[in-house]
């Protein structure tokens, strides 16, 4: 086989076997069907005891990821570069920045869905109150009401609303399955990220191919999860949520081959990889912190908010382990 092809064929399997790794949490969360009915039943899935555990150990793998894979990773990178005081700046804007743009859009889907909700809300409303007012019409022959312009009103806010539900693809979202979406937007950007990096090291050599390949597995194991519970909170079936692990593994195939393709750019040598790392752990740090954490707060037996909090220690500790393992 031409040697040439090698980069191709490990750069490709190797951003495959990171992907799968987005099915390892099937391994550790229960399937809910094989609960009993006392378990299964008894509270929702994101009041559960249990679950809220491993809530708080996504946090604590979310800002391991964050502090210690990858911002670390992107001031490695930039310190390659020529300026690095320069750097140091830049890195903080991009972060800020990650958190900003996710906030932002955040704030944005969620407002969409609820806007499309309360249109929908009112229209049932309006349709209720004129069946009522049918009904009394019906009852006394001797009050008869025309209906036309109640027609008019029912058409006049029916429109939009038919209009909301058939181009917003957020409509009837609640906030929590906006925070779902915005975690698989986040997850895609770093897998784009790790696929740059696995074909840059395989252009590199096989061995420091495999080296890095093997690097980011690791680092991902505690990190898909993070990413896990935060989709089985955002309303995701256990199958559906690995489902959506497997489909943001794809976008690390495509940076992947981006990397092959642009063999000797910017984008090959890590340059413009340094400014996407600090953007996308902005949004993590927003997804852990601003849309997780505020949930485990409400908590209000002390020995649960005392466990989640080492959970959410065992989720560092991991994070941190693993890098230790592998630098």
């Amino acid at each position: 086989m031409d040697s040439s092809w090698h980069p191709w064929i490990g750069s490709v399997a190797g951003s495959m076997l990171v992907g799968l790794s987005g099915i390892v949490p099937l391994l550790v969360f229960p399937d809910p069907s094989k609960l009993k009915n006392s378990e299964a039943n008894a509270t929702p899935l994101e009041q559960s005891p249990k679950f809220r555990l491993l809530l708080s150990f996504a946090v604590g793998g979310l800002l391991g990821d964050v502090f210690l894979h990858l911002l670390p990773e992107a001031w490695h990178l930039i310190r390659l570069g020529s300026d690095s005081n320069r750097g140091q700046v830049q890195l903080g804007m991009w972060l800020i920045a990650g958190l900003f743009a996710f906030a932002l859009l955040e704030r944005l889907l969620s407002s969409t869905a609820d806007a499309a909700d309360d249109s929908e809300s009112n229209i049932n409303g309006l349709a209720e109150e004129d069946e009522d007012s049918d009904t009394q019409n019906n009852n006394d022959p001797c009050e008869k009401k025309p209906k036309k312009e109640k027609d008019v009103i029912k058409k006049k806010h029916s429109a939009p609303s038919s209009q909301l539900s058939l181009f917003n693809p957020f409509h009837g979202m609640s906030s929590k399955q906006v925070t779902g979406y915005l975690n698989l937007l986040a997850n895609g950007i770093d897998n784009f990220t790790h696929g740059l990096a696995v074909a840059g090291s395989f252009l590199v050599s096989t061995r420091v191919g495999l080296l890095t390949t093997a690097a980011i597995l690791l680092h991902e194991i505690p990190h898909e999860v993070a990413d896990f519970a935060i989709l089985l909170r955002a309303g995701f079936g256990r199958w559906d949520a690995a489902k959506a692990q497997l489909g943001t593994a794809t976008i690390g195939i495509a940076g992947a081959m981006t990397a092959l393709i642009s063999n000797g750019t910017d984008l090959a040598d890590g340059r413009i990889t340094s400014w996407i790392l600090p953007f996308t752990a902005g949004g993590f740090l927003h997804i852990a912190l601003v849309t997780v954490v505020p949930e485990l707060l409400e908590e209000s037996h002390p020995k649960q908010s005392f466990l989640q909090l080492l959970f959410v220690l065992a989720g560092i500790v991991a994070t941190a382990s693993v890098s230790l393992i592998v630098d």
